[in-house]
């Protein structure tokens, strides 16, 4: 995966996931609701074969690459919790 910021604003960050589909865009994009100081959360995939993911956060006061990393956090954490539970149903 790679990561181009196309926007760099105190209250506004856009840029590209390439590399990455709608998974993990869908993923992030929901978690980042669950901040309440994050007012926009959506990407945009111009093209379903050759497009890359175009995501734009919007906060009231948080900067949203803070409001990025926790969301990635969280998301981290509960990847974490569902594999465990995962391996116990494996053994």
């Amino acid at each position: 995966m790679e990561i181009n910021i196309l926007e760099d604003k105190k209250k506004r960050l856009v840029f590209e996931l390439k590399g990455e589909g709608h998974t993990l865009c869908n993923a992030l994009r929901q978690e980042l609701w669950n901040d309440k100081e994050v007012t926009v959360s959506a990407y945009n995939i111009s093209h379903p074969i050759i497009g890359v993911p175009k995501f734009i956060i919007e906060t009231d006061d948080k900067d949203p690459k803070k409001a990025l990393r926790d969301a990635i956090s969280r998301l981290r954490k509960d990847n974490t919790e569902l594999l465990k539970e995962v391996k116990k149903i494996r053994s």
